[in-house]
């Protein structure tokens, strides 16, 4: 159990943020929760206990720190710089953490909004899906100061296995769009392989058996190569998340100059199985393609 003097907030219920929340509060935090639908923060109370806000800033109000885990950029700002958001609430010295995947350049303001208001922001977002958040196994990925990281971990590894500062404002965030590049090519490596092995006349469950004792093994080949292979889809990272992370490395990548051919062209696949009407098909759906 981490210090369960700790008062803490938790901004964003999805199924990344409904798990997350409810580590903190098994690990002996008092958590206040807010959600833009009031039904699923009731909820979370009726299952983990702590309270339930009205407003982001009602939950921040004398919080230690202050985590969200929203949907995009501008869902980040309206629950932080908005109307009733929680940076005109949090006492001085509180600690705002965001884990929503996000652009480096609203880490950056956010940081500079909370200093100006004598708060800490730190950019955090994580990998490992659905189920890492579920299972308290995440890898947390920090832009920001060293002093509000040191309070602010022990509070995170309540659901991450890995929370490691890369630098400052944003870092965390970069790192994030590193991660999906990666994904990104991976999926659609391991989709072409299957695909060839299909249409070799290979058993493709023993093919994965083999390989995945060699080089090409990874993650996805290991949780993903058998329901690909079984065209099983409703699960895990949606196509339509991965398409709004991946808009976000392509637009850093413009502005830093990178040169990203493959990942550009796996948005573009992604795309086709937007069109198909996977949009909330998991993100190894990219096989349904190459069919």
């Amino acid at each position: 159990m981490t210090d369960p003097q700790l008062s803490l907030a938790f901004i964003g219920l999805g199924v990344m943020g409904f798990p997350m929340a409810g580590h903190l509060a098994r690990n002996g935090h008092r958590v206040t929760v807010y959600n833009r639908n009031p039904a699923k923060a009731a909820a979370w109370v009726g299952e983990h206990g702590g309270t339930a806000a009205h407003t982001p800033a009602e939950a921040a109000a004398g919080a230690d720190i202050v985590f969200a885990c929203v949907g995009a950029d501008a869902d980040v700002r309206e629950v932080t710089l908005g109307t009733d958001g929680c940076f005109a609430a949090m006492k001085p010295g509180a600690i705002f953490v965001d884990h929503t995947t996000a652009s480096a350049e609203i880490a950056r303001e956010l940081d500079a909004a909370a200093t100006a208001r004598g708060l800490s922001s730190l950019d955090a977002p994580v990998s490992g899906g659905q189920a890492g958040a579920q299972n308290g196994q995440l890898t947390i990925m920090v832009g920001g100061a060293e002093e509000p990281f040191a309070r602010a971990e022990p509070a995170m590894r309540c659901y991450g296995r890995a929370v490691t500062l890369l630098g400052p404002a944003g870092f965390g965030q970069l790192t994030k769009m590193v991660n999906q590049i990666c994904i990104a090519g991976l999926v659609q490596g391991l989709s072409e392989a299957l695909h060839f092995a299909q249409r070799a006349g290979l058993d493709g469950n023993r093919v994965l058996d083999v390989i995945g004792k060699g080089a090409a093994q990874s993650w996805q080949m290991d949780n993903r190569g058998r329901t690909m292979i079984e065209g099983r889809f409703d699960f895990g990272f949606a196509v339509d998340w991965m398409r709004k992370d991946l808009g976000l490395v392509l637009s850093e990548a413009k502005r830093n100059g990178s040169s990203l051919p493959v990942t550009a062209l796996v948005d573009q696949f992604y795309g086709d199985v937007q069109k198909a009407g996977g949009g909330r098909w998991d993100t190894s759906s990219l096989i349904t393609r190459l069919k």
